[in-house]
């Protein structure tokens, strides 16, 4: 018995390993605008890279359980750190929070603490991480999931708001992985249909204890209905109750995709509910013998303001919802479209446009990417911001005691070079 378990259990879990991962480094150039909250520390061109490694394994034991596990060290530094740095020493704290961003993933609020900072100097830092670590069970009806995996809901393709989970920004360089997050994910096939349940445990940050208003429980049906698809989603996210529909199809060679989510603020928040909506629209055609595609998008955000953003920075919601990273916009109505042309089989031209249709003020952002060899991609952009003073997107006036600024994005250059094997 003991001499042929090894070989028994062998044959009825055969394993197979897999494994892969990228290495990148990121250059960037940051156009600081001299009335913005880097007045108080430095202003000028901001040089900033970064450098990583992300290392991904998966192990498939029988037919039905896998084990997925990504490991990530990260090395970044440069002036946007040290910058930001002198403003905590030298703002009130609330203050510095709101404006500064962290160029450290944290697990603070995440139920396993798989995060390690390595070194953490004035201008550079360097850690590491797991960013899946997750178990699959796959019988003949369905999956289920438990550990950190990333999940993406909803059918937005610029702005989501039905992803209520670690969604991408709009201005995104790159999409190729999501942060993930510790849950557990059901899903059950019904046919060409499926249904998908979590939970998403977090811990308030106050005291590290995992909390019902802090965490996520979510459902979603997907039905196929003549040649539409629909899904419909419910979900307590926080403390708020959370409704979503989203339908996509096709329009003649185009297709079409339209999301609508209901969210019932909490009652913790002076904040009255809303709903966001999305709807676009995207087809590939052949243009003077080369490959293109378009999209154009729009979105509605019952959230967002037509103005006096200042004001809306004032919320509570509103800046809960920004610091925890889903939400991105602070106007109401937002047009939005990608313009991608394929230059030769190897070289890609995008352009994406992002424009507030309430001031107006926007973004474009224009790319170049490169399939240098067949293991090495290049990809070199922009972002550039306009609007008039007042705009979100062209800067406006805050204060606060002993401080003023404008709270105003800054034009950054880019490059991105990675290596996949």
């Amino acid at each position: 018995m003991i001499g042929h378990g090894p070989a028994a259990l062998a044959d009825d879990f055969p394993m197979d390993v897999q494994w892969g991962g990228h290495l990148r480094a990121i250059g960037t150039e940051t156009f600081i605008n001299d009335q913005s909250i880097y007045q108080y520390a430095d202003t000028g061109i901001y040089h900033d890279g970064q450098g990583e490694l992300r290392l991904k394994n998966q192990v498939f034991i029988g037919s039905q359980w896998s084990l997925e596990t990504h490991y990530e060290f990260v090395a970044a530094g440069g002036d946007t750190r040290s910058n930001n740095n002198t403003l905590r020493r030298e703002l009130p704290e609330p203050l510095a929070a709101a404006f500064t961003s962290s160029d450290i993933l944290t697990d603070d609020h995440r139920f396993l603490s798989l995060t390690r900072i390595l070194v953490s100097e004035e201008d550079y830092v360097a850690y590491h991480r797991l960013d899946r670590f997750n178990l699959t069970y796959s019988p003949s009806w369905g999956s289920f999931c438990i550990g950190r995996q990333a999940l993406t809901w909803g059918n937005g393709m610029i702005f989501n708001p039905m992803d209520l989970f670690n969604p991408f920004p709009p201005t995104a360089v790159q999409r190729d992985y999501k942060v993930g997050d510790d849950m557990i994910l059901a899903q059950v096939f019904l046919g060409l249909d499926d249904a998908q349940m979590l939970y998403v445990p977090r811990r308030d940050t106050a005291d590290g204890e995992v909390k019902d208003s802090q965490s996520s429980y979510a459902g979603k049906i997907q039905l196929s209905l003549n040649a539409v698809n629909m899904s419909f989603m419910a979900a307590r996210h926080y403390d708020d109750d959370i409704l979503g529909w989203g339908a996509t199809g096709d329009l003649g060679d185009a297709a079409w995709r339209l999301n609508a989510v209901y969210t019932a603020v909490g009652e913790d928040y002076r904040q009255e509910n809303f709903i966001q909506a999305v709807a676009n629209l995207d087809y590939a055609w052949q243009w003077g013998g080369k490959n293109v595609y378009g999209l154009v998008e729009f979105f509605y955000n019952g959230l967002g303001r037509s103005g006096d953003y200042a004001r809306a920075l004032e919320s509570a919601y509103v800046s809960s919802r920004l610091s925890r990273g889903d939400l991105y916009a602070l106007g109401r109505y937002y047009l939005a479209g990608q313009l991608q042309i394929e230059l030769h089989p190897l070289v890609q031209n995008q352009w994406t446009v992002i424009l507030n249709l309430n001031d107006p003020s926007g973004l474009v952002q224009p790319q170049m990417s490169w399939n240098m060899t067949t293991d090495v991609d290049l990809i070199i952009g922009a972002q550039w911001y306009w609007g008039a003073t007042g705009t979100e997107d062209g800067g406006f006036y805050v204060s606060s005691p002993g401080r003023s600024f404008d709270v105003i994005p800054n034009n950054q250059v880019y490059l991105w070079l990675t290596y996949h094997f």
